[in-house]
């Protein structure tokens, strides 16, 4: 087992197996928002990093081919973009207006959040693109210095509790409209609340996606300028 765990295909025969079982079971269990299966994969693997004693610097060295498809990821989230671009275009001061005071929101929400309960500077680094994207939350945090590690997990919860609390809320709140529920979504918590409102309907899945690119084309600007303020 010892030598199993150090051979260079390891990480990734684990990462892609993990990944489609929770994808299994995620489809088969009717798509349950705790059941992400990013959420569960990352679980899964943390469990056997924690059994097997195996480094978290080692696993990274065998799934060095998963990091370096997150670039061309990036570039592939231009695509919701150009797909929506006409409908977006033809509520441009809508999406403006929610884009800002959406983003507005969440970093002044995670901001006063890790200052109450006297997160240090290192937690707080890494909580503020816990709404972008993980290809792009992961680049902003190496950017402001954070623990990735840490980044990966907040964008995680923050992700899963969007998908589980976000559809149930905006129902409450009597928000109907397919457009402004997925744009709602994919503001706050990324691909996998997006994952969540496309087995609702492809134009809230649409919407979420778009809403998901261009706050993280946003939040790359913004998030460097209020770390400075906030952490200098």
């Amino acid at each position: 087992m010892s030598a199993l765990i150090h051979l260079p295909v390891f990480g990734l025969a684990l990462t892609l197996s993990a990944y489609l079982l929770s994808l299994w079971l995620y489809q088969r269990l009717g798509r349950p928002g705790l059941l992400s299966p990013v959420l569960v994969t990352v679980v899964i693997v943390a469990t056997v990093l924690q059994a097997t004693g195996l480094p978290y610097a080692e696993y990274l060295e065998q799934v060095t081919v998963l990091t370096l498809l997150l670039g061309p990821a990036t570039v592939a989230l231009a695509l919701p973009l150009l797909r929506n671009g006409r409908a977006l275009a033809s509520s441009a001061p809508a999406v403006l207006a929610t884009l800002a005071v959406g983003g507005a929101v969440s970093v002044a929400i995670t901001v006063a959040a890790m200052t109450a309960f006297g997160a240090g500077e290192d937690m707080l680094l890494a909580a503020l693109p816990r709404s972008v994207t993980s290809p792009v939350g992961l680049s902003i945090a190496e950017i402001l210095g954070a623990s990735v590690p840490l980044a990966v997990v907040l964008t995680l919860i923050s992700g899963v509790l969007g998908a589980v609390v976000g559809p149930a809320l905006l129902t409450l709140a009597r928000v109907r409209d397919e457009r402004a529920r997925g744009f709602a979504i994919g503001l706050t918590s990324h691909g996998i609340g997006t994952s969540r409102v496309l087995s609702e309907s492809t134009v809230a899945g649409g919407w979420s996606s778009a809403a998901m690119v261009m706050n993280a084309l946003i939040m790359t600007v913004v998030l460097p300028i209020v770390a400075g303020l906030v952490a200098g």
